[in-house]
């Protein structure tokens, strides 16, 4: 459910970002909760509400706001670059683990948990790696071996850690590529099949055997006519052999990368694609959340008729989201892919046309339309 607004959109951000400065309560005046953060909203629905974390703008004094919003608003965290293989190797053999420590520490430091990201995944692989494999140095036999030591050097560094891993992510084709059949794509199955999967899935568990373990993917937030084409049905067929074969599997991320341009799915449709996979004995979370719009000339020159109509279908989009999750008690986590336009991934991959506005907060950090709609939903959750 979902509070009904009225007022401009500048006065609702307005009227949530003094909530984001509010006094607390005391004896004398109960605490409200629309007066509550989004982490603290999730708490009392034993949700944990995520962001991914940009450690350049964590690290930057100039911008304070970041890093208060990131500690105040969130229980739980994502690196969005740091651990990834070409930033934790850039050279075969050395680990470049303290910008990822650094954010560890600073989740200790504000009780956070953390996701971590990614450990077999196609893109941000180090040169040496995909040059060793095109020139024909590096052997399908030596990759499996290089696979299994970054697995098992990167999961024991940070092992009772890490809340949950993404062990393979974005492994399933999509309907738009050639053949339109679902297939396993990408550089890992390309090399080593699909079997590498279940192999990564165990070694990250003999690792750390405590961590939660998750397949990641993107467009598999509804299923479609269950048919070849049906990329959500392939990645539900994918992890039902899985636990069938004994992997130690324990999770399904649905990203929820969204766009205001497409018809998305509703409430009920997402948590029907969750309660599916929960029914196999997996848990589910929502791992990489934003919801994009195209920036058209009338967005740009700051247009309320075209921005207005954007803002309200980004808030319903993230709602529906976040309904379907709340319907589930097994999804756990629901985590935003940043959570300011400042520093959003979205205008500099989505350029043609121009695409933006996809976060929570604006880019002067005031909280849109979608964030008081988001905590509306935890406010009136029945999970208690």
């Amino acid at each position: 459910m979902k509070l009904r607004r009225s007022a401009l959109v500048a006065t609702v951000a307005l009227v949530a970002a003094g909530a984001l400065n509010a006094v607390p309560a005391s004896a004398g005046h109960p605490e409200r909760p629309a007066d509550l953060s989004l982490r603290a909203l999730g708490q009392r629905s034993d949700l944990a509400i995520g962001t991914a974390v940009d450690m350049a703008a964590l690290d930057d004094t100039t911008d304070p706001q970041y890093r208060k919003l990131v500690a105040e608003q969130f229980s739980s965290v994502t690196p969005e670059n740091v651990m990834k293989w070409e930033v934790l190797e850039p050279t075969q053999g050395t680990y470049n683990w303290a910008p990822a420590d650094e954010l560890i520490a600073f989740t200790k430091q504000n009780k956070q948990r953390v996701r971590g990201h990614v450990l077999v995944w196609q893109n941000q692989l180090p040169a040496w790696l995909t040059d060793g494999v095109n020139n024909g140095t590096i052997s399908d036999d030596q990759l499996r071996d290089i696979l299994h030591k970054h697995i098992t050097d990167t999961v024991s560094h940070f092992k009772g850690k890490i809340w949950q891993w993404d062990v393979v992510n974005e492994a399933a084709s999509d309907p738009w590529d050639s053949p339109s059949t679902i297939h396993y794509k990408g550089f890992w199955t390309q090399h080593l099949g699909g079997g590498i999967i279940a192999d990564a899935f165990r070694w990250a568990h003999q690792a750390d055997p405590k961590a939660l373990l998750f397949y990641n993917d993107y467009n598999i937030e509804a299923f479609g006519d269950g048919g070849p084409g049906d990329k959500t049905q392939f990645v539900y067929n994918m992890v039902k052999q899985l636990k069938h074969d004994g992997v130690p599997i324990d999770g399904v991320g649905s990203q929820g990368h969204l766009g205001t341009q497409y018809g998305d799915y509703d409430a009920l449709q997402i948590n029907d694609t969750l309660n599916r996979f929960t029914d196999l004995g997996l848990d589910v979370a929502f791992t990489e959340v934003d919801v994009r719009s195209q920036m058209t000339a009338g967005v740009q020159a700051g247009d309320s008729n075209e921005i207005n109509p954007r803002l309200q279908a980004a808030a319903a989009d993230f709602s529906a989201l976040m309904q379907g999750c709340l319907a589930n008690r097994r999804c756990i986590s629901f985590t935003v892919w940043g959570f300011t336009d400042k520093h959003s991934w979205v205008p500099g991959w989505f350029k043609d046309p121009l695409e933006g506005m996809a976060t929570l907060y604006d880019e002067n950090y005031q909280p849109k339309r979608a964030y008081n709609t988001l905590k509306a939903d935890l406010i009136f959750a029945g999970r208690r």
